[in-house]
């Protein structure tokens, strides 16, 4: 938690050469790590907080850390798992769209409970009731099935 914000990346940036996780290595040769550092920071709206200690870091942007982190081992596939629990209107919104920027050119499967967040951003919705898919398809169609409103409004409003 004492490492800075770029230190986090720079690390994770290294973990994808022949350096592995090496960590006692000189600054100069961990320097060839900073600008792809800084700008992973940059695309996930951390650039002004690359110096701040990750343990400083709001809760909002200590999820847009880890997003960086996983951005920096290039992935094609991004499991993300309620991004926006336990966060303020505010970091909700900058989450959404920083999600909404970084699924270009990947898959983006996320476990969601904010529905606001789901229509922003979902493509296609799955809805699972005790482990089975009870509908699949675009928000709106989800979102008016009968059977999802029943499941999770009970039956007298369905």
């Amino acid at each position: 938690p004492q490492l800075s914000a770029r230190e986090h990346v720079e690390l994770a940036l290294q973990s994808r050469t022949d350096l592995g996780h090496r960590f006692w290595r000189s600054e100069k040769l961990m320097r060839r790590f900073t600008d792809g550092a800084d700008a992973l920071l940059d695309e996930v709206g951390l650039a002004r907080l690359a110096n701040q200690s990750a343990d400083n870091l709001s809760y909002g942007h200590k999820r847009a850390l880890e997003l960086a982190l996983a951005l920096a081992l290039e992935p094609k596939l991004l499991l993300l798992d309620e991004p926006t629990a336990g966060m303020g209107l505010e970091d909700v919104d900058r989450t959404v769209a920083l999600v909404d920027r970084i699924r270009a050119g990947r898959t983006v499967v996320m476990v969601e409970h904010n529905m606001s967040v789901v229509a922003s951003l979902a493509d296609t919705v799955t809805v699972l009731q005790r482990g089975e898919v009870l509908v699949e398809g675009p928000y709106d169609q989800v979102r008016s099935d009968p059977r999802v409103i029943e499941a999770y409004l009970g039956a007298d409003v369905a």
